[in-house]
């Protein structure tokens, strides 16, 4: 019995590992490269284009091919060490203290947003009563 058939990859298997090359090496050109196959594929074969297209959508893609890496780099500085106990401490305090300012900032929006809100309310209630003051 022949084992070289068993341990053989599946065409289906070479398929995706070749789309999956194409695509790291689009991702590492950027957007463009990314618009570029699909007006070509769009020229060659319409479905291809198609295809593409909403590939581009579905993994956002069209807005930033940057957003695997930066996912990766995100997830990678908070999970390492960078060897040096006093620079991780710094750093998670820095990250605390930027996260904590962000919310702050975030709830000032919203006390600001909800006294603009007020605000203009109690105007929209002022200006109703005032006909029907002068209507009396």
């Amino acid at each position: 019995m022949n084992t070289d058939f068993a341990t053989r990859p599946s065409v289906m298997d070479r398929i995706g590992t070749a789309l999956a090359a194409i695509r790291d090496w689009l991702d590492e050109r950027g957007k463009g490269a990314w618009i570029v196959a699909m007006i070509l594929a769009f020229v060659a074969a319409w479905p291809v284009g198609l295809a593409i297209l909403g590939y581009m959508i579905w993994s956002k893609r069209m807005f930033s091919c940057r957003h695997r890496h930066d996912r990766r780099s995100r997830h990678s500085s908070q999970f390492q060490s960078s060897g040096n106990t006093v620079f991780d401490a710094y750093r998670e305090e820095t990250l605390k203290r930027l996260e904590d300012e962000h919310n702050e900032f975030l709830d000032f929006l919203q006390k600001l947003r909800e006294a603009k809100d007020k605000s203009e309310f109690d105007q929209f209630m002022q200006s109703r009563k005032e006909p029907r003051e002068l209507q009396s």
